[in-house]
């Protein structure tokens, strides 16, 4: 998948270090759709449509196999348009783009031109990009807040915020718990606050990994649930990957990630069930929802 331009930005406002100087357990979940990831960028930015192609293109001609060339070169650059507020203001940004691939603008001229705007270049791409970063960390926010006033939920110490859906063969509660140095089989679903999906294994086969090698939030729900249980869990941004995000900008800084898992099988260093998960009610969590919930807390 092409990389969110706008969502790298963000990253690089935050001061992102480079994918070498995350651990094992910083790394993205496995997946087994990985071209069915979703680009958030144009979720947080009221950037203008694109207007359909003016000339219809015949199959197999010429002119289809240039213009295929077009989107493939823009597919390769990424979405800009959150980096744009106004209808013309995304019409100077393509004029800009057109003109230096046509070579309208010699170098000379687009060093001139860079020269002198450069800063300022620079000082509108930090405010539009933060701006963009701002409104996905408050979203976050405000649905673990919701999540966590649920009366079927249980929040972490942590902060994350786990909702039992379907219990295993046992009841909920009752059987396999995996420990921090578990290896388990999964299916799960993860989201952005807005419902967009960045990461899911449902259609394909379920993941294997050891706990060991993924982000804290992930280690902290699981370790809560039992073999053959569903869940959904609202993971703070601090246990996923913080205020620097993902390298490939596929999940913003500060952003907070909401997972539906299913634990299939505990595989290795499982233990007996434990105590049970206490609801804001001060009760045992035992009622599921019926289903699958997405981000928005309704069933899929």
């Amino acid at each position: 998948m092409k990389k969110s331009v706008a969502l790298a930005l963000a990253a690089a406002a935050s001061s992102l270090p480079s994918a070498s100087a995350f651990t094992a357990s910083r790394q993205l979940l496995p997946t087994q759709q990985q071209n069915n990831h979703v680009s958030t960028c144009t979720l947080y930015a009221e950037a203008p449509k694109s207007a359909p192609a003016t000339k219809p293109l015949d199959e197999g001609t010429h002119d289809e196999l240039m213009y295929a060339l077009g989107v493939n070169l823009a597919r390769q650059l990424g979405d800009v348009r959150p980096l744009v507020e106004t209808s013309d203001e995304l019409t100077q940004l393509c004029r800009g783009l057109l003109d230096t691939v046509a070579g309208k603008l010699d170098e000379e001229g687009q060093r001139d031109l860079l020269g002198r705007r450069g800063e300022d270049l620079n000082a509108i791409i930090v405010e539009r990009a933060n701006a963009i970063k701002q409104k996905i960390s408050s979203a976050g926010i405000a649905m673990l807040k919701e999540m966590s006033e649920n009366e079927e939920t249980a929040t972490l110490e942590t902060g994350v915020v786990i909702h039992p859906l379907e219990p295993g063969p046992d009841g909920f509660g009752n059987g396999v718990k995996p420990t921090a140095a578990s290896s388990v089989k999964v299916h799960y679903h993860g989201t952005l606050p807005d419902g967009t999906v960045f990461d899911s294994s449902l259609g394909g086969d379920p993941v294997t990994f050891p706990l060991g090698g993924v982000i804290p939030g992930w280690k902290a729900g699981l370790m809560h649930m039992c073999e053959g249980e569903t869940a959904m869990l609202g993971i703070p941004s601090e246990m996923g990957y913080g205020e620097a995000g993902t390298p490939d900008g596929r999940i913003p800084g500060g952003a907070a990630l909401f997972f539906k898992i299913q634990l299939l099988e505990v595989l290795s260093a499982g233990i007996g069930g434990g105590p049970k998960l206490v609801g804001a009610d001060g009760l045992e969590l035992g009622k599921g929802g019926g289903g699958l919930l997405g981000a928005d807390g309704k069933p899929m």
